[in-house]
């Protein structure tokens, strides 16, 4: 016989609920369930409120594809392994749930994120009217604890979700804050791969202007003689750092470094790696800018009393 569906419980309740076998239940009620939308060209997230725990977000970055997490305000998850399962609904009879696997459950506001696999699933099973559900262990006590989202109203926030993300840049910031910009050729000139690299750094720097730390390392082989490696890899620096104030960067937060083929990826033992030891490195970073000093009230001016008598000449 199957066993008793203590979250549809929750459901009449819309809060927490101390269920036979010591079961605790999150989940909304039906007619208060809502779901937004935020975005811009580096994140978009779609999220489900959940009454007294807080929310279940679908969180899209740029350059990757979904994961799912919950957000909690307080800290009710234990330490551990938890389950992920994309549910069946109580009015599908004959539909089994659907167990994702496991999550790995940490401290802090957001005390998992899922696999890009378990994401994706999840997302198709709302379409087909499942909920995802979390289930672990309470952190005090360890009671059986549940978190579930529900799939009403659903079709439309996820038009609003496809929306954003076919805004989303190709790329995130980890992937591009370290970027290798590569000089097969052997030359100084920067080849079509090399600016198209380049070009998607700059677009994403324009969608996130915290980014305001460029440093450029060129870089040679061992083909020629030292004097002429070290122009080589200048030059190549200059070519990165030339092609990025073409492109909108502040020349005042671009620093270039040069060094001749004294550090080499790979061993300069043929032409193959030769060609790869060809390069400029280019990495980003996010540099706090210091405080403007704030400036101390003027003093008070006294305004000069005529004596007695005086007068405008």
């Amino acid at each position: 016989m199957r066993a008793p569906n203590f979250p549809l419980i929750s459901l009449l309740a819309g809060m927490p609920l101390c269920l036979p076998a010591h079961a605790i239940s999150f989940q909304t009620r039906l007619e208060k369930v809502e779901w937004t939308v935020e975005g811009d060209q580096i994140e978009c997230r779609l999220s489900q409120p959940i009454s007294n725990f807080g929310s279940g977000e679908f969180v899209r970055r740029a350059g990757e594809q979904v994961t799912f997490r919950l957000k909690a305000r307080e800290r009710w998850m234990g330490a551990g392994s938890a389950t992920l399962l994309a549910a069946a609904a109580p009015w599908q009879p004959g539909r089994g749930d659907i167990n994702l696997g496991v999550v790995s459950v940490g401290k802090g506001e957001v005390p998992f994120n899922s696999s890009q696999e378990q994401g994706a699933r999840l997302l198709t099973g709302l379409l087909e009217g499942r909920s995802p559900v979390v289930r672990h262990r309470t952190l005090n006590g360890g009671d059986n604890f549940e978190v579930r989202l529900l799939p009403v109203k659903f079709h439309k926030a996820y038009d609003d979700y496809q929306a954003c993300t076919a805004k989303l840049l190709p790329v995130n910031f980890d992937q591009i804050r370290q970027a290798q910009i590569g000089f097969p050729g052997g030359g100084i000139d920067l080849d079509p791969m090399a600016r198209a690299k380049l070009d998607i750094i700059i677009d994403f720097v324009k969608a996130d202007p915290s980014i305001n730390s460029f440093q450029i390392d060129g870089h040679a082989d061992n083909s020629g003689n030292r004097l002429t490696n070290r122009d080589l890899s200048r030059r190549r620096a200059l070519a990165v750092q030339d092609y990025l104030k073409a492109g909108g960067i502040p020349a005042e937060q671009i620093t270039m470094r040069f060094h001749g083929e004294r550090y080499p990826l790979v061993p300069n033992n043929n032409e193959a790696n030769r060609a790869k030891n060809r390069r400029a490195t280019l990495r980003l970073d996010r540099v706090p800018q210091p405080e403007a000093p704030q400036q101390s009230a003027p003093a008070p001016t006294t305004t000069p009393v005529d004596p007695p008598g005086s007068r405008p000449s």
